[in-house]
Order: structure tokens, then C-alpha cells, then sequence
């Protein structure tokens, strides 16, 4: 059987079972592209591993992969298509990611920034980018949330987000603080001067009106992040990225958490919660050690140890 009908099939086998599927499709269109017209039985081994392994280092997306050809494959040989699966034996340990933490000062810099928007060619209005940052880390939101956000999913009277669906394919709410919600509005209310306002038409618009996409969004935030001045040189694998400033975010409510003195332990499953991970793991990942979080909690057992209040 074509490769590509099979993988068409799989596909259509696992969405019939109620599983959106909609990455693992994605992954494996790209494998099919990949490998070429031909059958299932005539992939070589040799580049079932070069697909997978691309041609950066190993990392947690070497692994997805991976896992999406192992359930393709199991499919493949319980039907008679394959005689073995020709996926790597061992599985290399991806090198730990550590996301940019930005400092408030480096934040404000990406604000200011965001003037540069008003250069006719750039796709986004610089108060849409603005509202884009200040939402990503104000609601820790991840950005396809963001991106999802329509109108009618903005509470401004409550200062509610309604996020639709998001990554564990859960609908929550997100809070949002006072200054939050009055940036909000005055961006909606600035929003409807050029754009429409029906209830389902996106949150965030390019110029021309249509929904910003998340590869727009990310093109426009290396630029502004290069005029801004806000780069790593701790050798990390990626520059700065949107999605780092929903881990600033969870680092920066910690750190004022023990500055206040409140019980982290305990407040800790709330902010699982807030971030929308079904398990305080999920929380903990995004809780990188920087030396401001490292400053405050030494602080925090230097007090335990002396017999003082926690």
C-alpha cells in the first residue's frame, strides 16, 4: 500500500476514535513528503532515522516523532503491511531546555519596541503587538491561546478570558487583574475604530484585517526582540521566543509570592491551575531557577533553618 494512503488512513482510524489528531497529521504529511511516492514495505530504515533526526540537535520534537511513527507503524504491521518497523532501537536523551526568563526591564523594552510596528511594511499595528505581549504575560497565556481569543471570549465587565479548547483540549477561564482589564478594553475600543466587531471575528488583526497567525506574530517578535536589544548569550539552544513570556510570568508571581511571605506550597496548584496544566508538573517545568527565584528562596530556608516565620 502507498505510503501516504496509509498514513490518510491511520489518520482517519484514530479521529474516527474521538482523538483530534491534528499535530500527529501534520508530522506525519511530513513524513510522507519525505519518503516520496512509494510503498509502505520500501521505506529504508536509514530514512526513517535521518527524518526523524533531523538536522539539529536532539530535542524533545526528535521524541514526538518518533512516538507518532511507532503508533503509525504498530497500525501498519497489525494489518499486514509491514513485516517489522524500521524506527531506531534506542532513543537519545534531548539536552535540557532552558526557556528566557526576561527581567522587567528587558519587558519594557519589547513595549517600547513595539513603535517600530508603525513602519508601513510590518504587518501588525503597533498597538496590536503591545496588547499581544502585555496579554501573553499579564494572563500567562501560551500564544495559540492567544491567537484562539475572539471577541465574545472577552469578559471585560468580569475580567474574564474564556480559553477555548487550549492544549489539554480544556475550556477555562482566566482572571484578570485590574490593569489588565483596562488595557484590554482600550485596545478593543481602539480595535473597533478599524476593524469588526462581531462577537466571533479574532481578537488580534493584522492590518489587513485577518486573524493573526502565529508564524506573523512570531516573525514580527524577532524583529522587535533584535531592535530591543533582548538576546540570550548563555549558549541556550533558542533566542528569545513568545512563549517564553508565559514563563517569566509563573517565575515572576513565585518570586513575588516569597517576597510576600506566602505559603508557595500551597499556591502552588492554584498557579497550575491559572496556567491550565492538568498536573502541578506541567507548573514545575516552567519554574527555570533563575538567580532572582534562587535569591528569594534561599532566603526562604535561610529563615526555616533559623527557627523564624515561613
Amino acid at each position: 500500500m502507498k505510503l501516504a494512503a496509509l498514513a490518510s488512513q491511520y489518520v482517519a482510524y484514530k479521529q474516527g476514535m474521538g482523538m483530534r489528531f491534528h499535530t500527529e497529521a501534520r508530522t506525519l504529511k511530513s513524513f510522507c513528503r519525505t519518503m516520496g511516492d512509494i510503498t509502505v514495505s520500501e521505506i529504508a530504515a536509514d530514512r526513517v532515522h535521518a527524518f526523524i533526526a533531523g538536522t539539529g540537535p536532539v530535542t524533545r520534537f526528535w521524541h514526538r516523532k518518533h512516538e507518532v511513527l511507532r503508533g503509525f507503524y504498530r497500525y501498519a504491521i497489525a494489518r499486514g503491511y509491514v513485516e517489522c518497523s524500521p524506527l531506531p532501537k534506542s532513543i537519545p536523551k534531548p539536552a535540557k531546555f532552558v526557556p528566557y526568563i526576561f527581567s522587567h526591564e528587558e519587558l519594557q523594552r519589547l513595549l517600547d519596541a513595539s513603535a517600530c510596528c508603525e513602519n508601513p511594511p510590518c504587518k501588525l499595528q503597533p498597538y496590536t503587538f503591545r496588547m499581544l505581549i502585555l496579554l501573553l504575560y499579564g494572563a500567562a497565556l501560551r500564544i495559540s491561546e492567544a491567537l484562539s481569543l475572539v471577541l465574545a471570549d472577552v469578559d471585560l465587565y468580569a475580567s474574564l478570558l474564556t480559553i477555548r479548547e487550549s492544549k489539554f483540549y480544556k475550556t477555562r477561564l482566566v482572571p484578570m487583574g485590574p490593569d489588565l482589564t483596562s488595557i484590554l478594553k482600550t485596545y478593543v475600543d481602539q480595535r473597533a475604530k478599524e476593524y469588526s466587531t462581531k462577537p466571533e471575528a479574532a481578537l488580534f488583526l493584522t492590518r489587513n484585517g485577518t486573524p493573526l497567525a502565529r508564524s506573523t506574530a512570531e516573525n514580527v517578535f524577532r524583529r522587535l526582540r533584535v531592535w530591543a536589544g533582548v538576546l540570550r548569550y548563555d549558549g541556550g539552544r533558542y533566542q528569545p521566543r513568545l512563549h517564553d513570556l508565559r514563563h517569566a510570568a509563573a517565575v515572576h508571581r513565585l518570586v513575588s509570592w516569597y517576597r510576600e511571605g506566602a505559603d508557595v506550597q500551597r499556591l502552588l496548584p492554584q498557579l497550575a491551575t491559572y496556567l491550565g496544566h492538568v498536573h502541578i508538573a506541567g507548573t514545575q517545568r516552567y519554574l527555570t531557577m533563575t538567580p532572582e527565584l534562587l535569591h528569594e528562596a534561599s532566603k526562604r530556608f535561610e529563615c526555616y533553618a533559623q527557627g523564624g516565620p515561613q
